[in-house]
């Protein structure tokens, strides 16, 4: 069959299956990444990503092909700056040439909302990347007030939850020692330009670290007897809510209570290695189908129930050019060809399964590799200690 031929029948039966699915959700994330040389072009996947009600688009460079190909949807894009730029991005010469060359050269056809500087820098303990991250996002930042576009477009980067120190209980969220200070800078940036805190979160990782201690109904969002904080008394049944608050701890603990945090990526893959506990498609099924049923919901977290939460979900394909282990090439909801990479369906308290494959681009790329890699990932996995304890205390 002919591939366009293919995504548009593709489309149209997954336009079918999630009809009801899509008019629930109201702002849907997916991550867009391209470590792959079988992904199809960009225009074959718009109604791809329509046909599930994703509404915004994570896209981990500013690929031409791809905002082009969004033009005129509405679907909004957070857009990715390399690790590798972030020294060349200090030049306010050469931040403002970026920004007219990938921002404002789309809009206002493309919905481009935000940018994000770098991936997890603070998290390489490398100092030639992190004395470059601000003096990087300021000077995007102040492009984008130079071209008149800092209304409609702000400046982020995205953090490893390694950054935080404690986590256990949520309230007792605090970050590293080391990186307080880089952090209050920087969080001080987001104060005044009216930007996200954005985290990227794997509850998988805590999982494959301890799976005899950790209970996988938390982590999957499955009924479980959940655990209550000591000090506000509040009840979490999923780790992923209970990251987020000790996030918004850590940073009421700074003094930035009211700073916005988004889950810039969070998934679960479907195949992994031998020592990959739990990397199956009947979990990643019940991990992304029970967080986009908790999404549907449009409620917070116990300590921030009012607040909207944002998350994208990684990730759109498969890519078999990810480096690492098996796992780093299995987060897709999708496979390269447009079909469903399992069955995901939305599961409730029996266990039973409610619609059809609902969830899930041309070359690889290299920008995409610059900052988003299997070494990031697993920096996650050194600080999952805490998390851990927090899941221990569920099997006392």
């Amino acid at each position: 069959m002919e591939l366009t031929t293919f995504f548009n029948f593709a489309s149209v039966f997954l336009s079918i299956s999630v009809y009801l699915f899509a008019a629930m959700v109201n702002s849907l994330g997916i991550n867009y990444g391209q470590i792959a040389d079988n992904l199809p072009p960009p225009e074959n996947v718009v109604p791809l990503v329509k046909s599930i009600g994703a509404t915004k688009v994570k896209l981990y460079d500013a690929d031409p092909r791809v905002l082009s190909s969004f033009a005129n949807t509405g679907v909004e894009f957070i857009i990715g700056l390399g690790n590798g730029d972030l020294a060349k991005m200090r030049d306010p010469n050469n931040a403002q040439d970026w920004v007219k060359q990938n921002v404002q050269s789309h809009l206002p056809d493309t919905k481009i909302t935000c940018i994000f500087v770098g991936n997890e820098v603070l998290t390489f303990n490398d100092t030639s990347l992190s004395d470059n991250l601000l003096p990087a996002m300021q000077s995007v930042h102040a492009a984008l007030v130079n071209l008149g576009l800092d209304k409609q477009v702000t400046v982020t980067t995205a953090h490893s939850l390694a950054i935080l120190q404690t986590s256990y209980p949520p309230s007792a969220g605090a970050f590293r020692e080391d990186l307080v200070d880089i952090l209050s800078q920087t969080l001080s940036f987001h104060q005044k330009t009216g930007s996200p805190f954005l985290i990227n979160s794997y509850p998988f990782f805590a999982y494959k670290g301890n799976p005899k201690q950790v209970s996988l109904d938390f982590v999957l969002f499955q009924p479980n007897q959940g655990i209550i904080d000591p000090a506000t008394n509040l009840h979490y049944d999923n780790m992923l809510y209970a990251q987020i608050d000790a996030v918004y701890s850590a940073l009421a603990s700074l003094g930035y209570k009211k700073l916005p945090v988004h889950i810039s990526e969070t998934g679960w893959p479907s195949k992994g290695d031998e020592d990959e506990a739990g990397a199956t498609p009947d979990n990643a099924k019940k991990y992304n189908g029970n967080l986009i049923k908790l999404m549907s919901k449009n409620t917070g977290t116990p300590m921030r129930p009012d607040s909207d939460l944002n998350i994208y979900v990684f990730a759109l394909f498969n890519e078999n050019m990810k480096p690492g282990p098996t796992s780093e090439r299995n987060y897709g909801l999708f496979q390269p060809d447009g079909t469903p990479a399992y069955a995901l369906g939305i599961t409730n308290s029996n266990d039973s399964t409610a619609g059809g494959s609902i969830f899930s681009p041309t070359s690889s790329s290299t920008g995409y590799l610059s900052i988003s890699s299997a070494t990031e990932r697993y920096e996650f996995v050194g600080n999952m200690l805490m998390a851990s304890l927090l899941l221990i205390k569920i099997l006392v």
